[in-house]
């Protein structure tokens, strides 16, 4: 008979019912009758149960599995994408809560307590095998706890998966305070970390299996995140109590939080580097033509997210691959003009002009602080020249906001008149593909939802060696990265900022990093040059200004601005805003590039976490719910 186990906080009937059907992934006898006892009677049997733990994971830079995408601001779309975009438009709900995670991921610790319990078992695995097994697995805890703590805040801690035939007041159990979840992950964390492998040898048959370099950078990751004011001394929600009175959120903050973050990042970074991992610098082995330094700093940029596995890759999720050729469809544009009623790419991937106007002027300041860019006349028209026609096509009329910006802005988004380097043409002596998309929005010639909603378009998620043809588009898949090296720099900037009285030079330095391999002077002296607010860099507040908005603009589009807007309690002032776009259905040039407003978001206090769903709620009454919901 099958031994069964309870996961806490689920209902028996539940936890009966998804351990009945276990065979349908685990599928380890002959006969698919699956069983703990023979899930572990050989190596081979046991593995299966191992990918079953990676199984859980969430796929990052899908649209039905990945909130980072569509949940927040970043990227508007038609109202047919589904649940996440239905948080966006504020229409999230208790009972059944779209994008809900809480049921999937207590399975997956369930079924990862059931490995470490049993892995002992196994005969024929070698003890060096076993370690490393148990760490991945561990690992995997940690991380299904922290997405759980991200989502909800204060969770239950699944240590043990306790017996079926526990007493019921046993299983009835409580959410832990947010500051002992945290502790939990570190433990495994740390646990995990010296038997897992510094690098993997053979990524043909081991790609996406967690690394020490992974271990670390989530630690890393984890602890920024319980120093940040969502986490750290939030007096908001100093009301959510456990039915026993158990305070679920310190309100007293905590510098020391930011120390610790601190010395874990540069540990994560420090052992990325021995491993050889470094910032990305386009510089492919063969190179057909000799490219200008404006398109290979573009390529700088572009290949850094794209390019699968290079240098600084730390983490990518494998289970995203086919999806991210889908967003590469959804974000893909009409470039070429003789492709017009191409239907294979859809280009409706959106981003509103609130995040068009993040990115930096060419000077590398905020397009409100340069003394030498026009802010309010940035709605106006202008022509390029001939000195511009690697960003935007000569003799282009577009809006004055689309000039002089950084590299990265050119990198990361498509727009009227704006450069397509690649696509089929490599070589940027030569006229490139430009956008030609004003007066011919997809959506005014019989296609409805193809097209962009804002004027905008997602390049960074076009690979581009991606080619159009007359009725098909080849996509080149990358699975999708989860953490990359320059995540780490500007945490680790972030941390030592919070950490001392005031930014030296180490804050400096792995921010000015990310800067110079955009194309970018230091933060020093942008600031110092152009800024109308030339010390703000000498001061902490000045300097986490700076970082928050240097993140913002090196991870556009990948799923990190949702979670950082949340920890720094800042999502309230961003998603307040109305969603802004071009005035698409005007026939001139001055009434195209007339901001108009498409939709007024909403965000509220309650919306800095999911609401448990209802069913949970009423399972198990000691579960509070979340605040305001």
């Amino acid at each position: 008979m099958m031994k069964k186990y309870i996961t806490k906080g689920l209902l028996v009937i539940l936890v009966l019912a998804t351990l009945s059907s276990c065979k349908k992934y685990l599928d380890v006898v002959p006969d698919n009758v699956a069983t703990i006892e023979n899930a572990f009677t050989m190596r081979s049997q046991a593995q299966k149960f191992l990918f079953t733990c990676y199984s859980y994971m969430p796929k990052e830079g899908d649209l039905t599995d990945d909130p980072g995408i569509l949940s927040g601001d970043e990227i508007w779309d038609v109202p047919t994408k589904g649940a996440y975009f239905f948080i966006a438009r504020g229409f999230q709900k208790t009972i059944s809560p779209y994008g809900d995670r809480w049921t999937n991921l207590y399975r997956a610790l369930r079924d990862c307590n059931i490995f470490l319990e049993n892995v002992g078992k196994v005969p024929d695995l070698n003890e060096e095998e076993r370690a490393r097994w148990i760490a991945e697995v561990k690992f995997l805890k940690a991380y299904y706890h922290f997405y759980l703590v991200r989502m909800y805040g204060p969770i239950p801690l699944i240590k043990t998966n306790l017996s079926i035939d526990a007493e019921a007041d046993v299983t009835r159990v409580t959410r832990d305070p947010v500051d002992s979840c945290f502790s939990y992950i570190k433990q495994l964390l740390d646990e995990a970390s010296p038997s897992l492998p510094p690098i993997v040898l053979n990524p043909t048959t081991e790609a996406g299996r967690i690394t020490q370099p992974i271990a670390l950078a989530l630690k890393a990751k984890m602890l920024v995140t319980a120093a940040s004011p969502l986490f750290n001394g939030n007096t908001d929600q100093s009301t959510l109590k456990n039915p026993d009175g158990t305070q679920l959120f310190n309100p007293t903050y905590s510098k020391a939080k930011w120390d610790t973050a601190a010395v874990a990042c540069k540990k994560a970074i420090e052992l990325c580097h021995s491993v050889g991992m470094k910032l990305y610098v386009y510089n492919p082995d063969f190179q057909q033509f000799n490219l200008t330094s404006t398109i290979k700093t573009q390529m700088n940029i572009r290949n850094s997210f794209a390019e699968k596995w290079n240098s600084e890759i730390i983490w990518a999720n494998t289970q995203t691959l086919v999806a991210n050729a889908t967003l590469q469809v959804l974000a893909a544009t009409w470039w070429d003009p003789v492709l017009l009623d191409n239907s294979a790419i859809r280009g409706e991937f959106s981003p509103p002009l609130k995040i068009v106007e993040q990115f930096y002027t060419k000077n590398g300041v905020p397009i409100t602080e340069d003394k030498t860019w026009d802010y309010n006349g940035r709605y106006g028209l202008r022509t390029a020249v001939e000195s511009e026609k690697l960003y935007i096509k000569k003799d282009f009329e577009t809006a004055k906001l689309n000039f002089d910006r950084e590299p990265r802005f050119y990198a990361d988004l498509g727009f009227d008149g704006g450069i397509w380097y690649g696509q089929g043409k490599y070589d940027d002596s030569q006229d490139l593909f430009y956008l030609q998309a004003k007066f011919k929005q997809r959506n005014g010639v019989g296609k409805p939802n193809y097209g962009t909603v804002t004027g905008y378009y997602v390049k960074k998620y076009v690979h581009f060696q991606n080619v159009m043809v007359a009725a098909s588009y080849s996509t080149n898949p990358f699975p999708w990265p989860v953490i990359r090296l320059s995540d780490l720099y500007l945490l680790y900037s972030e941390a030592l900022n919070e950490s001392l009285a005031a930014p030296d030079a180490e804050v400096y330095k792995y921010i000015n990093l990310i800067r110079a391999r955009a194309g970018l002077n230091s933060v020093e002296s942008s600031w110092t040059n152009f800024s109308s607010n030339p010390s703000k860099y000498t001061n902490k507040d000045g300097m986490r200004e700076i970082i928050h908005q240097e993140r913002k603009i090196e991870f556009v589009f990948e799923s990190q601005r949702l979670w950082d807007l949340r920890r720094w309690k800042e999502a309230a002032k961003e998603l307040n805003q109305p969603i802004t776009t071009w005035d698409l259905g005007q026939e001139t040039s001055a009434g195209y590039y007339r901001p108009v407003i498409l939709f007024n978001q909403t965000f509220g206090s309650k919306d800095y976490f999911w609401p448990i769903s209802e069913a949970n709620i009423t399972a198990n009454r000691n579960i509070v719910q979340n605040l305001g919901w």
